[in-house]
């Protein structure tokens, strides 16, 4: 019926970033049909076509032409559309925003990453953690020994780099550092610092 009309793979590009991958359209010269109502599209929203043969299509939503359902057609998509050159599809795709969030969170779409990360650590954790690396420089002789403690050292670092250190996992990562010099109560500094 209606849906054996839907013989184009399309995404829709929301303004806001979302991306709604692998849905089932008609792609006609300037009109796009999509019989599905689980989304919304908007004027000014893109919608990419990848067609066999390797090539790609963008266009952009002039009106989105919503219809409900009706007499046994579902509620569907029949909208007005204008096909995009490819410099101003690559333009216009560029434009899109993505809100991300979480430590180091980023997409690159065909693109160089140019962004820079600001991860806070508190600044006291961050010289507690110096301090214990000196400590184990100072009193551990043997290399291996040493290295595994550094590692020990990284890893509760990484902990804090995400923001949301697990306080169970920083313990049982501090009971494996050796117990030389003031590691036990830088220790249990890092540990007070959770709430």
């Amino acid at each position: 019926m209606f849906s054996d009309l839907m013989n184009d793979t399309v995404s829709v590009l929301k303004q806001n970033g979302q991306c709604i991958d692998k849905v089932q359209a008609s792609v006609q010269k300037n009109k796009i049909f999509i019989d599905r109502s689980d989304f919304v599209i908007d004027s000014g929203d893109l919608i990419q076509r990848k067609m066999s043969n390797g090539a790609e299509e963008t266009y952009e939503v002039i009106d989105p032409g919503f219809n409900e359902i009706f007499h046994g057609i579902p509620a569907h998509y029949q909208m007005d559309v204008r096909k995009l050159g490819i410099p101003e599809a690559n333009k216009a795709v560029q434009n899109i925003t993505y809100n991300v969030t979480g430590p180091n969170a980023r997409i690159n779409q065909n693109s160089v990453d140019n962004s820079a990360n600001v991860i806070f650590i508190n600044p006291q954790v961050s010289e507690h953690l110096e301090v214990i690396r000196s400590e184990i420089a100072r009193f551990i002789q043997k290399e291996s020994e040493k290295v595994a403690a550094y590692e020990v050292v990284n890893a509760i670092e990484e902990q804090f780099k995400t923001g949301k250190p697990s306080k169970i996992v920083v313990s049982t990562l501090l009971k494996g550092l050796p117990a030389v010099g003031s590691i036990a109560s830088l220790g249990s500094f890092i540990l007070s610092c959770f709430k």
